[in-house]
């Protein structure tokens, strides 16, 4: 087993400034977008030019934090929330979504896409390779912050959180932040940047975003601890992350075979 340091959550101190690992990963996450987007941008047939890509990292960022923390409390801990609405403003403590932070980006896209007069399928064709950095940037500071870990296992790679010690009892655990840093990061990032080099049918890329990402987190789900507020919802296993992830593994399918039918391309 390993056995993982305590690492302390903030990352750097610039006099009374803090800067956590979380807002660090967010920087990788938005500056990845940022230039793999404007490369992406200056190839033939881009629907989206360099100079608008400004535009979709500033709104896709506001979406991202904005829909990623409404979503997790109204999602995961409305019942909190009823209690003290304030915890929606505590950023700092932790807690975002993955599917709210994807109705943000939606919405941003959606609105941009009218104004500059793109097939909204074009922007999410265009935007899906680009977040699965930023997915995999977010899973590494869940790790750091030992938070979102995974079930007691006996495999060799098994991860002691010392956050997770009790009564002097190391348990190794599966560490499923790195599962999904490498599923629904690096992996989703491979297939979905190298398929979309050549120009494919309209909603293709966005389908396949969905389906992966939607069937990486629900595999992932099976090693994951559920968020201790909640718990197993159904079946004693099946995970609210496994049931927002349904929807996305039916649209991704939906637009593959949208997308089937139609003979226009996008780069």
């Amino acid at each position: 087993m390993i056995v993982l340091p305590n690492i302390d959550p903030i990352a750097l101190q610039l006099g009374p400034l803090p800067i956590r690992w979380y807002g660090l990963m967010y920087i990788v996450g938005f500056v990845g977008f940022l230039v793999l987007g404007k490369w992406r941008a200056k190839q033939p047939k881009s629907p989206v030019t360099p100079e608008q890509v400004d535009d979709l990292m500033f709104l896709g960022a506001l979406g991202v934090i904005l829909g990623g923390r409404i979503g997790y409390i109204f999602l995961y801990s409305f019942d909190k929330f009823v209690e003290n609405p304030l915890i929606l403003f505590k950023v700092y403590e932790g807690g975002m979504s993955f599917h709210g932070g994807l109705i943000g980006v939606l919405m941003a896209s959606f609105y941009l896409a009218k104004k500059y007069k793109i097939q909204f399928l074009q922007m999410g064709d265009f935007i899906a390779p680009l977040v699965p950095i930023g997915l995999a940037a977010g899973r590494l500071a869940n790790f750091i912050n030992q938070e979102l870990w995974g079930k007691p296992t006996d495999v060799p790679w098994g991860v002691v959180f010392p956050a997770s010690i009790q009564d002097g009892v190391l348990t190794p655990r599966h560490p499923s932040q790195l599962y999904e840093m490498f599923l629904e990061g690096f992996l989703l990032f491979i297939i979905l940047w190298f398929y979309s080099r050549v120009p494919r049918p309209i909603g293709r890329i966005s389908g396949l975003f969905l389906l992966f990402y939607g069937l990486f987190r629900a595999f992932v789900e099976f090693f994951r601890l559920p968020d201790s507020n909640i718990g197993y919802i159904a079946f004693g296993w099946l995970t609210k992350g496994q049931l927002y992830s349904l929807p996305m593994i039916l649209i991704g399918l939906g637009l593959i075979l949208y997308s089937c039918r139609k003979k226009a391309k996008i780069a």
